[in-house]
């Protein structure tokens, strides 16, 4: 990531606001670990916020900062090369920000590299300085993100590394993402000793998956039927007729659709819907985009059969679901019955874990 022969390798970690604890201190204690192994300081780190002071987390606690957004951009002015920038963030957007997209753009400019750790890689994308590139995007964030940044390769991956940009899913996988630094400057027994310290089983390489495999998530043993739910994640904008699903899958209609009732509990074209509602669920509570475009994004072709299959499936209007959550809960108690936890059971069994 940085110059092989350089004695000590600077970190410049920008915390945005409600960023993630957990993705911040992954990162960190990489960095803190190789030090400790190597014996010496070979990494440094410093924290900045925007006006200096502490920044609150997701969880609520706080970080001191060492310096001001201001400053930094005062300093990089003086440097003939920048640091490398680590912007971390967490599950919320970051709102607009000239100063900061100004910042990683001059440090890039230097020959900085940068590093976006979850909504962190928003504002690398904002800034102009993602297209055309690889980048690892939370699924949780991946329908927004996709929608607005056209021109980004988005992937639902652990961590991406393309050329001099580096960008992390969050949760814990910063620290698979720093490791690789400390492989590619110092070997592979130096990160063996670190993840033994950190009693850490394995890690990820870059391009490795975010979600446990489909089988594990969705508790299937069938390939056809796998290979079938692959085809739909793949194509939930445009989606396609029952009978081009099946010919990836080698198997009659009527046997895939068999297999479906019998570990799924549903058809097949239930299912498909399930997931594009559940997209257009991500979509709705995470942007701004209209409805409208929220449905043919999701592959709807009426806003109106959009609302009444949102509705049958949360137990509210599309429209609804950007209102604070006791509103929904007390919306939903007067309402139809909530179809929410059949398609939980659909989709995927299991409890996703807080990346966050």
């Amino acid at each position: 990531m940085l110059d092989s022969q350089s004695t000590c390798r600077n970190f410049c970690f920008y915390l945005l606001p409600a960023f993630s604890l957990q993705a911040f201190s992954s990162a960190v204690e990489a960095l803190r670990l190789a030090n400790e192994v190597l014996g010496r300081d070979v990494y440094s780190w410093q924290v900045i916020s925007d006006d200096g002071q502490p920044e609150a987390s997701s969880c609520g606690l706080s970080v001191c900062a060492d310096s001001s957004l201001s400053f930094e951009r005062e300093r990089i002015r003086r440097l003939i090369s920048a640091p490398a920038v680590v912007i971390v963030g967490g599950r919320n957007a970051p709102s607009p920000h000239k100063q900061l997209d100004a910042w990683v753009r001059e440090c890039r400019n230097r020959r900085g590299s940068l590093v976006g750790i979850s909504s962190g890689t928003v504002v690398l994308a904002r800034a102009g300085l993602a297209e055309g590139r690889r980048c690892a995007v939370h699924w949780e964030q991946f329908p927004i993100f996709s929608e607005r940044f056209l021109d980004v390769v988005a992937t639902q991956t652990a961590f991406e590394r393309d050329g001099d940009l580096y960008t992390c899913a969050g949760g814990d996988a910063p620290f698979d993402m720093f490791l690789e630094f400390v492989d590619r400057h110092h070997g592979t027994i130096v990160v063996n000793r670190i993840c033994e310290k950190a009693i850490a089983y394995r890690t990820r390489s870059a391009g490795d998956r975010q979600r446990l495999p489909l089988h594990s998530r969705v508790q299937l043993n069938h390939q056809a039927v796998i290979k079938v739910i692959e085809e739909m994640e793949a194509n939930l904008t445009e989606p396609l007729l029952l009978d081009e699903l099946v010919g990836s899958a080698g198997l009659s209609r009527r046997q895939i659709e068999r297999l479906f009732r019998r570990e799924l509990g549903c058809s097949p074209s239930r299912y498909y819907l399930d997931l594009r509602l559940e997209r257009a669920h991500l979509l709705l509570i995470s942007s701004r985009l209209p409805v409208v475009e929220i449905a043919m994004a999701c592959g709807f072709v009426s806003a109106s059969h959009f609302s009444k299959a949102y509705r049958d499936a949360y137990g509210c209007a599309p429209h609804q679901s950007r209102l604070p959550a006791y509103q929904r809960e007390r919306m939903r108690s007067n309402g139809p019955e909530n179809r929410t936890r059949q398609i939980d059971r659909r989709l995927s069994n299991e409890r996703r874990p807080n990346c966050h």
